[in-house]
């Protein structure tokens, strides 16, 4: 057959007869490296272990430790559920069972599940796991298809819609899927099936409600060990439990999506923008404000009618179509063409905290990461195309500053390119993908490329932060456009006399106000940084005689700007302390006599741990070093 050259991901070449597979050539690599494969991407394609190779070939081995590798890996274990399911209750109906960010699912049709119904799913998936059932790939056509799934209509749907087809098998189970999948169930080493939830078929209201059972899966026992125990920290992190006991916010029915700031969480809110107010006067943005409702004609022009249309809330008016914005840059837009502009004004920084709304799924809504009525920190960079480096520098200098510099969030970044659906032309697109790319370069950061992932009028700089509990969010986005201002025809005046077109950078600092809170809520747990405390300090008097003082330290502090409150209920002193750190306020401030006498304070904070006597002053002092510096300490 003759030999073909196999390129690896350090773009080393090895030569190998015609015909290998990439199991063997995991084998060639090392020993640990075969141990842990699961599939092998050829030439851009995920692909089965076993599939024999057959012409010269670029290959990566892809492991659990990879995205595509969890893919992989849970999307087969999926199958096995759909196995154990059907062992069990032979009359059910599988629909289908992809990989999801943790885990799988998989939609069945058949009355719900009760608890122990579960129990003996995860049961028979271990006792499939144990066969070691070898997992293996047939191509077969329409005809065969047709006749092997002709009692499912569920698949009969699906097979309609493809012209080629390949089923998976293990043991006596066979399942319609293109794969790729792991070569063996006994690589399954731990499983959790989680919970079941009901789930219309294909999304679709109209169509029968199926059964939706969730699970996941791990190649070392001690990894689901560490996953559930990790479960048990973000159930006591959850923003929703957090929101309550703090009296943050709320939700309601008749606004769906759309949250409800109480006062404590209104003065984080403000306080978050207060700060971003700041630093946007240090950097040279202009704030604006700007309509939330536009004309369908504006959407038109700019290419979200097109691109976003079924994520606008639109109605008529008078005869017209209008509809609320989901985004602000149009209307920055019309802001910069409304004046005759000069590349002497150049770059020209448009800030706004603009309301905006898109249509989510209910489905889909998760407390304050994912909303209907949102708040981005939006803005909107007007530049020449000489500028762009030093304009993409700054804004992810920016980024920089505030996720890691002052929320102390580690980051990662991804260079997201074209989408399928796209405005404007390759060659702009090429030019802009790689301006982003020399900019994260030349600051020598490490990035990923996420494939197809950019915004439809541009590509863009994604940064993700990882919180306490490693979770990965994506919070800052850079986006570089260089087709808005032209389907509009906003133009300045050049240093040539000539009109051109201004390139124009969309930034997000913290993505959302709201995002950015759920975010924050439950990296620090509901202990948020002096600055940002609803309560900044409270003062417990040891008895009514105390009271007095206790009021004229509040006063004054309040006065001065610091937030304090005073608890003289007549519950015990202990009782107070605890229920002041249930509520994780930074201070905790005790007068008795002895602090009456002195004219001083004695402070602990939320842990208990008492920092020492201080005199009011001093104390204001400290206070405010930690407030003006931003401190996400508090000892």
């Amino acid at each position: 057959m003759g030999n073909i050259t196999i390129t690896l991901p350090d773009g080393s070449k090895k030569e190998y007869e015609a015909g290998v597979s990439a199991q063997k050539i995991a084998e060639d690599i090392s020993r640990g490296l075969a141990q842990n494969a699961l599939a092998a991407e050829i030439n851009g394609e995920m692909k089965d272990l076993y599939i024999p190779i057959d012409t010269d070939s670029e290959i990566s081995i892809i492991t659990f430790d990879s995205d595509k590798g969890r893919e992989v890996f849970w999307h087969s274990t999926a199958h096995i559920l759909a196995q154990a399911v059907m062992e069990l209750f032979p009359n059910a109906k599988l629909t289908i069972g992809p990989a999801i960010d943790e885990g799988f699912y998989y939609d069945i049709d058949h009355e719900p599940f009760s608890q122990e119904d579960l129990d003996k799913i995860e049961q028979k998936m271990k006792e499939i796991v144990s066969r070691k059932l070898d997992i293996t790939r047939e191509e077969i056509t329409k005809e065969k298809a047709k006749e092997l799934f002709k009692d499912n209509n569920y698949k009969m749907e699906l097979i309609e819609e493809f012209d080629s087809f390949s089923v998976y098998h293990q043991g006596d189970f066979t399942d319609l899927c293109r794969g790729p999948h792991i070569t063996n169930t006994g690589i399954v080493k731990a499983v959790k099936v989680l919970r079941t939830s009901g789930a219309y078929w294909r999304a679709d209201q109209t169509k029968k409600q199926l059964q939706r059972i969730y699970g996941i899966s791990f190649p070392k026992q001690k990894m689901l060990d560490g996953w559930l125990e990790l479960q048990e920290q973000i159930k006591l992190r959850d923003l929703r439990k957090i929101g309550r006991e703090l009296n943050l916010f709320m939700f309601s029915e008749l606004s769906p999506g759309s949250p409800f700031f109480y006062p404590e969480g209104t003065i984080i809110y403000n306080e978050l923008q207060k700060f971003l107010r700041e630093e946007y006067i240090k950097r040279g943005f202009k704030e604006v404000i700007s309509p939330n409702i536009y004309n369908k004609k504006l959407w038109e022009i700019s290419g979200h009618w097109e691109n976003y249309r079924e994520n606008a809330f639109a109605f008529d008016h008078e005869g017209q179509t209008f509809a609320l914005k989901p985004m602000n840059c149009p209307g920055h837009v019309l802001m910069f063409m409304s004046q005759t502009r000069s590349y002497r004004e150049l770059p020209l920084r448009f800030a706004e905290f603009g309301v905006l709304h898109r249509n989510e799924l209910s489905g889909t809504l998760t407390g304050l990461t994912r909303v209907i009525r949102l708040v981005q920190d939006d803005a909107h960079i007007f530049c020449e195309e000489s500028q762009i480096m030093e304009v993409i520098r700054n804004q992810v200098e920016f980024a920089v500053f505030i996720l890691k510099d002052t929320f102390g969030f580690d980051f990662h970044v991804e260079l997201s390119t074209r989408p399928d659906k796209f405005i404007g032309n390759i060659e702009t697109w090429n030019k802009a993908e790689a301006d982003l790319k020399k900019a994260l370069e030349d600051m020598e950061l490490d990035y990923s490329i996420n494939e197809g992932d950019g915004a439809f009028y541009g590509p863009k700089i994604d940064i993700h932060a990882k919180d306490v509990l490693e979770r990965s969010w994506q919070l800052s986005t850079i986006q570089l456009d260089f087709n808005m201002p032209a389907r509009f025809e906003a133009v300045y005046e050049g240093r040539d006399g000539k009109k051109h077109n201004p390139v124009m950078v969309h930034r997000a600092m913290l993505g959302s106000m709201e995002r950015f809170m759920g975010i924050f809520i439950e990296h620090f747990a509901g202990k948020f940084p002096v600055w940002l405390s609803p309560v900044q300090s409270i003062i417990i008097p040891v008895s009514d005689d105390h009271n007095a003082y206790g009021q004229s330290i509040s006063d004054k502090m309040n006065s001065e700007g610091f937030r304090v409150k005073l608890d003289d209920r007549t519950e015990s002193v202990s009782y107070r302390v605890r229920d002041a750190q249930l509520k994780k306020i930074p201070y905790i401030i005790v007068v008795g006599q002895k602090e009456k006498e002195a004219g001083t304070v004695t402070v602990r904070t939320r842990e208990n741990e008492i920092i020492g006597s201080f005199s009011v002053e001093e104390f204001s002092e400290k206070l405010k070093k930690k407030i003006d510096t931003r401190d996400i300490n508090i000892n």
